[in-house]
């Protein structure tokens, strides 16, 4: 029989493992941010409680099976997760976020156990994993230049910055140059990822409105 003590630190314990992960998805302004990823896994940890303990507790003589509370959270937290999933065009945002989301339930779900091993060492995991973006050490960029002649318009740089983001496309440097007759030459330092395909992104940048010669180095 857990103390009241108990209960409270794996609570506790619950909403700073979520706060953790929340923490880098609240920085990056992603749908499912600190108090949603503290809700989940506080919610989790609650229900494992239950599951395990709780009819001990209210005095409930009866047989039970502690996985099946867990289960119904692992298979609930997908619709959650679902709706942070976004399509914009060709690319897909909010994958990792969900991620994010399945495995706080996760670690709910193990503190509440009593698992406190596993729940620490993945909080720490998943938390690395967010921040230091493994795949950029993996999987290195590749730096080239790209050279652009547009239109000068407003919301132009916006719509062009906004597309590469989306492809992942780091920006390093920018400079632009603007003539008197509405002309706008743009020359960009960029880290392209190892499996983009230059084409289908020249296809895209051509595409968009006032965007009249590329080249890329």
């Amino acid at each position: 029989m857990l103390t009241q003590l108990e209960i409270i630190l794996r609570l506790v314990l619950a909403v700073a493992a979520g706060g953790l992960i929340g923490l880098e998805r609240e920085i990056h302004g992603r749908a499912a941010g600190f108090r949603t990823q503290i809700l989940v896994c506080l919610g989790s940890t609650l229900i494992m409680l239950i599951s395990i303990y709780g009819f001990e507790m209210s005095g409930i003589g009866t047989t039970r099976d502690p996985a099946r509370l867990a289960a119904q959270v692992v298979s609930g937290i997908g619709f959650l997760g679902a709706g942070t999933i976004l399509r914009e065009g060709t690319s897909i945002k909010g994958l990792t976020t969900a991620a994010s989301l399945w495995v706080v339930a996760g670690i709910g779900l193990a503190l509440g156990a009593g698992f406190y091993l596993g729940a620490v060492v993945t909080t720490i995991l998943a938390v690395l994993t967010l921040v230091n973006r493994l795949e950029r050490y993996l999987l290195p960029h590749e730096e080239r230049s790209l050279r652009m002649h547009i239109a000068d318009r407003p919301g132009q740089l916006a719509a062009i910055a906004t597309l590469l983001g989306q492809k992942r496309v780091n920006i390093r440097t920018m400079k632009v140059d603007t003539t008197d007759d509405g002309e706008c030459y743009v020359e960009m330092k960029v880290e392209t990822p190892h499996n983009l395909r230059l084409e289908v992104l020249m296809q895209e940048l051509s595409a968009l409105p006032e965007v009249k010669e590329i080249t890329w180095q």
